[in-house]
């Protein structure tokens, strides 16, 4: 039997390419909508792609399932949950398709897999448990977990209340959680678990940043497993502390349930002359997502762009900070378009007009076209400014870490769910922004600069934040 475990590191996603090398055939595990990075890593070890399978209707990516399906390769998925989270697009279509029940079993070559139903994260999750037979094994090796186990955590029970507004959902989803993992707890302690998702992912609130573990290990050492043994203090215990998803969550959810679009290929996108730039800036019926560094960004950007360092915050910025639909055109560098490209398809991110490169917004600049700055300043001086008033300072990190410590008179708005909360904000004064370190709030002022507000970017630490002892707002929150 091969295993190979593909990282995705923008979305922190695990597939997995499964294989029995004595057919030739393969399977590959919760794959992302790009499918064509796992059938050139088959053919690499001489195989042949014959199945894929969700754990279930992901919230964080389009599932490459469909893509799949259209080609031929029988897809498998769950058929747990009720009828209101069934795959409809694999309903009475013509695909070759299976829908798997608790219990269930399928093979790929020699390779046995025996469906696990694991709700909690989600009403219809299901995980999968790996015999190799070819092997002459009586007893499986690992187990498939999607999000229903990580390393050091649990899939979060809270995504369809929190993200997608399906109210009432979050309590009941942390009770069928309470039981999956006392059902986890009787398995093998030797079988191995094979996670969707690592450190990075909002998919949990802890999750560990080694690629696999043991169900062993997990018993002993994660917190989440062993938050208590009564339901409802596993309930308050998970439940408690999670981050604020992103708002594109919801709209995953639902395409990848009713069928997300079909992609056929990796799209190819222009290289735009330079004076595209010219009908470019000052648009918000477009978005223009500056890949540069953010000192780069914020020292000089085309009016009205979006900072969108190309590093693991991409997917969360473009998916955040962009209305569904909305054209996309980006500044990023020529060895790095095509990475950028995968990475906003694989949240849907479909309608890419063009790209432009750094050297490109030199010219640009230096042929007379005006570009806007937003100034930094550091921790010192952003108590100087609130003290002598007539500011507002808004503080992007997660409620979490906000409740633990934050500056008096602060508006607390996570920096993914700004664009939806932008009336929260004042416009009568101008808006301080900080975060814990200066990365969030830097991409949370480009937003806030492309919609009218007078921005400062605190870049620094917020372990830095004094408060004046003679400040009249008395001491900071702690």
């Amino acid at each position: 039997m091969l295993v190979r475990q593909i990282l995705d590191p923008k979305l922190a996603q695990y597939a997995y390419l499964i294989g029995c090398p004595r057919t030739g055939e393969a399977i590959v595990m919760d794959p992302e909508r790009d499918i064509d990075r796992y059938l050139e890593l088959a053919a690499q070890h001489k195989l042949r792609i014959v199945g894929a399978a969700d754990t279930h209707i992901h919230a964080d990516y389009l599932s490459g399932l469909r893509e799949f399906a259209e080609r031929g390769v029988k897809v498998y998925a769950s058929d747990e949950g009720g009828p209101e989270w069934r795959y409809e697009w694999l309903l009475n279509s013509d695909y070759n398709y299976q829908l798997l029940k608790d219990g269930d079993e399928f093979t790929v070559g020699n390779i046995q897999f025996t469906t696990v139903y694991t709700p909690g994260h989600t009403p219809e999750h299901i995980a999968y448990l790996v015999k190799d037979l070819g092997a002459g094994a009586t007893d499986p090796i690992g187990m498939v977990s999607g999000d229903f186990v990580f390393v050091g955590d649990v899939g979060r029970p809270d995504l369809l209340e929190q993200a997608a507004g399906m109210i009432g959902t979050q309590e009941v989803g942390a009770r069928q959680l309470f039981k999956s993992v006392n059902d986890f707890k009787s398995l093998p302690p030797y079988l191995q678990v094979w996670p969707a998702h690592g450190a990075g992912s909002a998919c949990g609130k802890s999750l560990g940043d080694i690629p696999s573990s043991t169900i062993g290990y997990e018993l002993r050492t994660n917190p989440a497993i062993n938050a208590s043994g009564s339901e409802q203090e596993f309930v308050d215990y998970i439940l408690a502390g999670q981050p604020e998803p992103p708002p594109y969550f919801a709209r995953m959810k639902r395409d990848n349930r009713v069928g997300p679009k079909l992609l056929g290929s990796v799209p190819e996108v222009a290289h735009l002359d330079v004076e595209a730039f010219d009908k470019l800036t000052g648009r918000t019926d477009v978005a223009l997502l500056d890949t540069r560094n953010r000192k780069e960004f914020l020292s000089g950007h085309v009016p009205s762009s979006i900072l969108a360092e190309l590093d693991y915050q991409f997917v969360n910025i473009a998916g955040s900070f962009i209305d569904e639909g909305t054209p996309v055109y980006l500044v990023v560098d020529e060895a790095r378009v095509d990475e950028a490209v995968r990475a906003l398809i694989r949240i849907g991110v479909d309608d890419i007009r063009g790209y432009l490169t750094p050297a490109d917004l030199a010219t640009w600049a230096s042929k007379g076209g005006e570009l806007a700055s937003i100034p930094s300043i550091d921790m010192a001086e952003l108590e100087k400014r609130r003290v002598n008033g007539n500011i507002t300072v808004l503080d992007t990190r997660g409620k979490v870490d906000f409740d633990v410590r934050h500056v008096p008179g602060a508006i607390n708005v996570a920096h993914t769910r700004l664009l939806v909360r932008l009336d929260e904000v004042p416009r009568d004064k101008p808006v301080l922004v900080h975060c814990n370190s200066g990365a969030r709030s830097a991409h949370a002022v480009s937003l806030l600069a492309r919609h009218g507000f007078d921005v400062t970017n605190v870049a620094d630490m917020v372990a830095n934040y004094r408060e004046t002892a003679t400040a009249s707002s008395g001491a900071a929150s702690a």
